[in-house]
């Protein structure tokens, strides 16, 4: 786990930043340099708008009674979502984008339930609960 971390937090930003100067050579600094902080202040608007959404939702949710599972999950998506559409770079702004657009979140979702239940299967997360 530590490994995947390092690689996280040094070879993704290396990389960006790579494409970010690839992309400078085509289209100019001041033209990246506004396409960054387009990207940021976009997903900063529609990390906002979903989050707001999926708040609603889990207040409805909970509201009704039941337990707002698929909710929390995609909250847990646009939170990681827009932390990397804030971040400077190409990749991370895609990665952000999918993490944040409702129709593209959802096999994320999916992949975050999938992996919870092999977890919980496997014996590798117990859920306890207080009464």
């Amino acid at each position: 786990m530590f490994l995947k971390l390092i690689l996280l937090f040094t070879v993704v930003p290396l990389l960006d930043f790579a494409l970010l100067l690839k992309v400078g050579d085509y289209i100019g600094f001041i033209n990246t340099i506004i396409l960054v902080i387009a990207t940021g202040a976009i997903g900063a608007y529609f990390a906002k708008r979903e989050g707001r959404d999926i708040l609603n939702k889990i207040k409805f949710d909970m509201s009704q009674g039941r337990m707002p599972a698929d909710e929390l999950l995609g909250g847990l998506c646009v939170i990681i979502g827009g932390v990397c559409l804030v971040s400077p770079g190409l990749i991370t702004d895609a990665l952000g984008f999918a993490l944040v657009l409702p129709v593209t979140r959802i096999p994320f979702v999916n992949m975050i339930r999938r992996r919870f239940k092999e977890m919980i299967l496997s014996g590798n997360v117990k859920f306890y609960f207080k009464r």
